[in-house]
């Protein structure tokens, strides 16, 4: 297997990785949701009527739905459907019933799933130096030839990717450096179980990666449980001989970086 990924399944299963992935994605939850008294105070009078529309309604107000239900989230698209689909909204109505209102208010009220907020943790963690520098704006790291990592949002990242590191991709970047001369770009992810849409995360990165011209060095920086030696398509994935692809922990980034 590529060198880096190597290097990252030692660390995984040889060291404290958990404890220093943690600098990088930090989980610590949110508080619990704020509840809009005006919207509760509807819920609880169409609750306590029975009014099966208007409780649905109401409840769909609030940023979370105390039910995981498939057709939720049609209805969050098309309120019309409400008035269209009754024995969905009794169905659901039933199941609401069940809760009672303590509940639902818990539920309405649950902090967000850790892995929602994954999102900007790695670019928090390189604007706080972690890489011995911090990003700087396109200005300045165009008018240098310097180690330099570029800050900026997903657009702006894309647009420099491609018109000046000929890549071919629409996905947002994580990561765009350059160090010793050469440019590195990279998408970051952090993976929490094996199959599903954790497998289509190495796919997607891998697609990136494999729509890069020759201007830039692509790397997948990958973390989570994709280095736990076991027989998952996962595993086998980013281990495997053959592989094009550099793949690594992001804990492993910094010093790849700097003898690239």
């Amino acid at each position: 297997m590529n060198y880096w990924t190597q290097l990252s399944v030692d660390f995984a299963n040889q060291r404290n990785y958990l404890d220093e992935l943690f600098r990088v994605y930090p989980t610590i939850p949110e508080g619990i949701r704020e509840i809009s008294e005006s919207i509760w105070t509807e819920v609880e009078n169409r609750f306590e009527k029975k009014d099966n529309t208007g409780l649905i309604k109401a409840l769909l107000k609030l940023n979370l739905f105390p039910i995981k239900n498939s057709y939720v989230a049609y209805l969050r698209e098309d309120k019309s459907a409400i008035e269209r689909n009754p024995q969905t909204i009794n169905r659901l109505c039933g199941r609401l019933y069940e809760l009672g209102l303590d509940k639902i208010y818990k539920k309405c009220s649950e902090s967000k799933e850790t892995n929602r907020q994954m999102g900007n943790k790695f670019r928090q963690w390189l604007d706080k130096g972690c890489l011995g520098i911090k990003p700087v704006p396109l200005d300045e790291f165009s008018q240098s030839t310097d180690n330099a990592v570029l800050s900026g949002g997903d657009a702006e990242l894309l647009k420099f990717a491609q018109n000046e590191l000929g890549y071919k991709g629409n996905k947002g970047l994580d990561l765009i450096a350059r160090f010793n001369g050469k440019y590195v770009i990279g998408e970051a992810k952090f993976l929490t179980s094996p199959g599903g849409n954790q497998d289509k995360s190495i796919l997607d990165a891998a697609t990136a990666l494999s729509t890069t011209g020759t201007k830039a060095v692509a790397v997948a920086i990958l973390d989570g449980v994709l280095y736990i030696p076991r027989k998952t398509r996962m595993f086998r994935a980013v281990t495997a001989d053959n592989s094009k692809y550099i793949i690594m922990s992001a804990l492993v980034l910094r010093e790849f970086l700097y003898q690239i």
